[in-house]
């Protein structure tokens, strides 16, 4: 039987593109994505030739042999940038002896290509590599590896993390530590990870359209997947207002089938537009409870239409309780703590693609969650296939 070729969204493939601009390891964003690594080199290509032009389907544009020309000289201009970069940088490290060149590579690996700085030193990589790699006593280079990798967990959450998290997360790569010595380590290395803050739910209750009952009554446990989906609406605010992220969590294993991020709050733009992404991931099953609060998105004659024709079972919290929705309120709360609380506002565009990257890439695939034995999403999942 031949296979399906999947259709990828232009919006899906410019976030993605503007994502590895971002990174400094293409494969493992590919993993994260689940798409193939050739697949987004091959946007990466023609977001980079076509800018806004990418992606209009079949009949793609091609380049002038004038606009050939241009682009290879653009390529240059930016291989010359980034040599000049690197000797900026490296400008005390030019006369010293070999180890301090070395040190000065091994501090900036993620800001430039080791190749590339080793090319500018006049150094061999095979040099570098094998300085980088020099005998320690076993004790001392274990302990050094662990501060390593609880450095690289720590900011590869971007800071999220605690010692409960980066424990296991230590475990899962083969490392038998404590959460204590996790701690201590943390501590040695500077490294606390970002505090809670308190913030408010936006929710519009003024409207006489029909509610019903707590249906799901806080039962947040489900047994399999598509048995109880929990969504709900919130704020995220940026340089340039406020965006609306609306969000639906399968209860089975917390995932987030289903997300919008708008400039209004219309129930097209909020819950219609993150129910259609929910029922286009996870195939709608007899006995779905849909749970939400009171909120006029999820009251209107639209919105209820549209469970009507999909046979939904329908929930809502009541009048004033947030903890009759509580899922969907931790969700939004380890959201802002990791992602948002403590850095600076910055633009719609910019925050748009963070959001993106915080669900489709941390969230869902990466993040250990407390309520899975501190598992990821995924790795629960292949526990319990059924």
């Amino acid at each position: 039987m031949k296979k399906e070729r999947k259709i990828y969204d232009p919006a899906l493939k410019t976030k993605a593109v503007q994502l590895s601009n971002e990174r400094t390891n293409i494969s493992e964003l590919a993993r994260e994505l689940g798409i193939a690594v050739t697949l987004l080199y091959k946007w990466r290509k023609e977001y980079e030739e076509f800018g806004q032009g990418s992606f209009p389907g079949n009949g793609n544009l091609k380049l002038t042999p004038e606009q050939e020309k241009i682009h290879e000289l653009e390529k240059k201009l930016k291989d010359a940038e980034l040599e000049r970069d690197i000797l900026k940088k490296g400008n005390r490290h030019l006369l010293p002896e070999r180890s301090m060149k070395y040190e000065f590579i091994k501090n900036n690996e993620s800001i430039f290509p080791i190749e590339k700085m080793c090319y500018v030193l006049k150094l061999s990589s095979s040099g570098y590599y094998k300085w980088k790699n020099r005998s320690f006593s076993k004790k001392l280079l274990l302990k050094e590896k662990i501060k390593e990798q609880i450095t690289s967990i720590y900011f590869s959450s971007k800071q999220r993390y605690r010692s409960p998290r980066i424990r296991f997360e230590l475990n899962s790569l083969g490392y038998k530590i404590s959460r204590i010595t996790v701690a201590k380590y943390m501590k040695e290395l500077g490294l606390r990870s970002k505090l809670s803050k308190k913030f408010k739910v936006t929710t519009n209750l003024k409207h006489n359209y029909l509610v019903v009952e707590n249906l799901l009554n806080r039962n947040f446990i489900a047994e399999k997947p598509v048995q109880a989906w929990v969504s709900d609406i919130t704020y995220i605010q940026t340089k340039e207002g406020f965006l609306y992220l609306t969000t639906v969590i399968d209860l089975y294993d917390q995932k987030i089938i289903g997300w919008s991020l708008s400039n209004g709050m219309s129930t097209e733009e909020t819950s219609l537009a993150a129910w259609k992404m929910a029922v286009g991931n996870r195939k709608i099953a007899d006995g779905l409870i849909f749970h939400s609060d009171r909120g006029i998105q999820y009251a209107s004659r639209k919105f209820t239409n549209t469970l009507k024709f999909y046979e939904v079972t329908r929930s809502m919290s009541r009048k004033g309780n947030c903890w009759d929705n509580a899922v969907a309120e931790s969700f939004f709360k380890s959201l802002k703590t990791e992602l948002i609380y403590g850095n600076k506002l910055i633009t719609k565009e910019k925050m748009k693609l963070e959001i993106f990257e915080y669900i489709e890439v941390w969230y869902n695939k990466k993040r250990r969650h407390s309520t899975l034995n501190y598992q990821t999403i995924e790795e629960f999942n292949n526990q319990n296939k059924m």
